[in-house]
């Protein structure tokens, strides 16, 4: 729905060829596809071949301006991504290694289902190893600090409809095959390793990230390290466990797709209009283009946690667990959270509300998107639906 007519305006704009649009319909096709295949799949090797391949797709779609920045942007994520990626490929080699005594040679030591079955007899220091591998290599996917240099550039010179489905999906998936992970080694190791390595990373990016957001000038930029910052805290949620977080972390990663999926649908459309991407250039948006400020104002609102949107539900969650159960990452994180709510909101405010002499643009843009998602994420606020409520618990008792 967004991403067929924004890039149509992008063709007639001149910044893109035919050629070249229809490499973004392919590769964006073969992105779905890598990603539904790497949700679906049971085979951990699999898996990494379906990362790879979202690499692959994505580079191409990052450069697809073929502008000098999107250029060094689409290098810098190939070539941290595939030395992340190589990394999940040794630690997947070891988790195979790990289960080969008992699962035999053959293709079963790499089944998710298997493994998971016999995950008490596995090799525990072969297998300590294979997870610190994949949670660096699959973490730099995640945007995990200090893996996070390529997700900003990748986010602000790629399309739009890219930078949405690398926020909204992406990290998703990568973080998904890290939490994979976890489940075996906590069954075999029997100690907190995979926890606080989880934690560490998460908070540290939590932190990190809230604080990077106040110095950015681009928009797509800042709301790439607001994505860091929401993953640091699926992550840090993920390494608590336990009932409550799950939920929440599983409630957390949904809620965050919507909302920063709506946020770069709405932010392609300013960036259209405005013809910059730069927040100083950006003013009045509520007056030139009413429809654009309304989605830019809740998209924010939303993501920084305003009751009573989703992202508030999750978040408390995950602060009272924390409370509870990591007392000492408590004021770490309410302190990031402060901090990214001061700096979106001080940077999003003059570009919706402040003073323009531009007079107000007669095009409506396609914003249905955009106000479906956060319809969506102010309904999972308010109410989970019976059906989602059970298969997030049911999840969330798997991950343990």
């Amino acid at each position: 729905i967004f991403s067929q007519p924004y890039m149509r305006i992008e063709r007639e704009h001149g910044r893109l060829t035919a050629r070249r649009l229809r490499l973004y319909h392919s590769m964006y096709q073969l992105f779905n596809f890598t990603m539904l295949l790497a949700l679906l799949t049971n085979n951990m090797g699999i898996l990494w071949v379906a990362l790879e391949g979202a690499t692959l797709a994505t580079v191409l779609l990052v450069s697809l301006y073929r502008t000098p920045e999107s250029l060094e942007a689409a290098w810098k994520y190939f070539i941290l991504c595939g030395v992340g990626i190589a990394q999940a490929l040794f630690g997947t080699i070891l988790l195979y290694f790990a289960a080969e005594k008992i699962l035999g040679a053959e293709g079963g030591a790499l089944l998710w289902t298997e493994l998971n079955a016999v995950k008490g007899d596995l090799e525990p220091t072969v297998l300590s190893l294979a997870f610190v591998f994949l949670l660096v290599g699959y973490g730099t996917k995640v945007g995990l600090v200090p893996l996070h240099n390529w997700l900003p550039d990748a986010h602000a010179e790629g399309p739009t409809p890219v930078s949405a489905v690398l926020s909204g999906l992406l990290l998703n998936v990568a973080l998904y095959a890290v939490v994979r992970c976890k489940v075996l080694v906590e069954g075999s190791v029997h100690t907190s390793f995979a926890k606080e390595l989880m934690m560490g990373f998460g908070l540290l990016s939590v932190v990190v990230a809230a604080f990077l957001l106040s110095r950015q000038k681009d928009i797509k930029r800042m709301f790439a390290y607001s994505s860091i910052e929401h993953m640091g805290i699926i992550t840090f949620a993920f390494g608590m466990g336990g009932a409550i977080a799950n939920f929440a972390a599983l409630l957390h990663m949904t809620v965050h797709s919507l909302t920063k999926s709506a946020i770069f649908f709405a932010v392609g459309h300013a960036v259209q209009k405005t013809g910059t991407q730069l927040m100083d250039s950006i003013r009045g948006m509520i007056t030139t283009s009413p429809l654009i400020g309304w989605g830019l104002v809740l998209g924010s609102l939303a993501i920084l946690g305003m009751p009573p949107f989703g992202v508030f539900a999750s978040e408390f969650l995950i602060l009272t667990t924390a409370m509870r159960d990591q007392p000492w990452a408590t004021p770490f994180l309410l302190l990031a959270l402060g901090v990214a709510f001061a700096a979106v909101f001080s940077k999003v405010q003059p570009m919706v509300f402040g003073e323009t002499t531009a007079k107000r643009l007669p095009a409506r843009p396609a914003m249905v998107p955009v106000f479906v998602h956060l319809a969506l994420v102010l309904m999972l606020g308010l109410w989970i639906p019976p059906v989602l409520a059970d298969w997030y618990r049911q999840a969330a008792k798997l991950i343990g």
